[in-house]
């Protein structure tokens, strides 16, 4: 193998997002505490162009970052969201209805925790949605971390229900972020995702015609006042994702297999790059421990998502919908909950779209820094000891 389809297959490595993630992390924090100014300059540097009704003259490069490059990530997501609701692992009722049940757990009671410890403060209202969402990269490659015998069914459970939590965060961004709604150009984005389906449909094949009918898709997403990101997941629901006879893999096999790489090693460091520049002073962690806002983040991902999850998970199985994939048990679920409690990469766009005040965008952020910390750590220590548990009964 070459070097260079070497490099591809390590990005292709479904940890290797997480790894890539927290290298970006770390650079983004010493780049903003050391050289604040010049960080913010980069990516307030206004990008834009074009004509006015484009809606494109005034985006900045980390606006750029959000809203364009972030879609490619929700676009493979959703290519692997329809992939596991058709043929994969949540084909079928039962086989959803755990991952499905802890992801809902896992997105109600952050948000209850968030309202609970926010008290009312301002920004609390749009903000309880920041802990809502789970960071599926940057979660499998902490579990990558551990060291411990992980079984193939907990990081088959932790990969569905982050999917899922992921669909849960675009349907949010979607529904509450949707400002000055422009309704010519959400029929233009209309009919062009239906043009997009009806490729599929007519199995055509070229590249020339997807990827003009995409781009134009996301102005028009864009320009609507939804949300850009949300042209990614339209796609991919609307990509095939079973192979015809005789065809070696379906569109959104090979999609994803062409753009994971791409997604994994530029695009979420890229934005982790962009979003994490956040102070780490004693000053910054101790505003961030006098806010209500960022208290109900920190409380929302850590507390709220292990009980969320974990809660949904058992509420499921009490109930004869669900059952637990042979070989874990309760003591094994527990650290999923923790490991969903890594918010990032959704949860920095979502501090960014809920909150409109600069200083709260720069709290919430750090506060999402540092619950995706505390539960990654807690999550390693819970599996490294149950890991053990398991040496020693061996």
């Amino acid at each position: 193998m070459s070097a260079r389809g070497a490099f591809t297959e390590f990005l292709r490595r479904e940890t290797t997002g997480g790894l890539l993630l927290l290298a970006a992390t770390a650079l983004a924090l010493l780049w903003a505490n050391l050289a604040g100014g010049s960080y913010h300059d980069v990516w307030r540097a206004d990008l834009g162009f074009g004509p006015s009704w484009l809606r494109l003259t005034h985006l900045t490069a980390g606006a750029w970052v959000a809203d364009g490059l972030l879609a490619v990530f929700f676009f493979v997501a959703g290519l692997e969201l329809k992939r596991e609701l058709v043929v994969g692992e949540l084909a079928g009722r039962r086989a959803a209805a755990l991952p499905v049940a802890a992801a809902v757990g896992g997105m109600i009671v952050p948000a209850l925790v968030f309202l609970a410890v926010s008290r009312g403060a301002p920004g609390a209202a749009g903000g309880w949605a920041i802990p809502v969402a789970t960071d599926i990269a940057f979660a499998l490659g902490v579990l990558s971390l551990t060291g411990a015998n992980v079984p193939t069914a907990l990081r088959v459970l932790l990969l569905s229900l982050a999917v899922v939590d992921d669909l849960g965060g675009i349907v949010l961004i979607a529904v509450l972020f949707t400002r000055g709604l422009a309704p010519l150009w959400l029929l233009a984005a209309v009919v062009l995702a239906a043009g997009y389906a009806c490729a599929q449909w007519r199995r055509w094949r070229s590249p020339a015609l997807y990827v003009p009918l995409a781009l134009a898709l996301w102005v028009c997403v864009h320009a609507s006042g939804v949300h850009a990101t949300v042209a990614g997941i339209a796609l991919a629901l609307l990509t095939r994702v079973r192979p015809d006879p005789g065809e070696r893999a379906a569109p959104a096999l090979r999609l994803e297999h062409r753009l994971h790489p791409f997604s994994a090693g530029l695009v979420v460091p890229l934005f982790a790059l962009a979003a994490t520049g956040v102070p780490v002073t004693g000053t910054a962690l101790l505003a961030v421990a006098e806010d209500p806002v960022a208290q109900g983040v920190v409380a929302g991902l850590v507390v709220g998502k292990a009980a969320g999850i974990v809660g949904g998970a058992w509420l499921a199985v009490r109930a004869g919908v669900a059952r637990l994939p042979a070989g874990l048990g309760w003591r094994t679920v527990a650290p999923v909950g923790l490991l969903g409690g890594i918010g990032f990469t959704v949860s920095l766009l979502m501090s960014r779209l809920a909150l409109d005040d600069a200083v709260a965008q720069r709290r919430a952020a750090t506060a999402v820094l540092v619950a995706s910390t505390l539960a990654g750590v807690l999550a390693v220590l819970l599996l490294r000891l149950s890991g053990a548990g398991r040496a020693r009964a061996q």
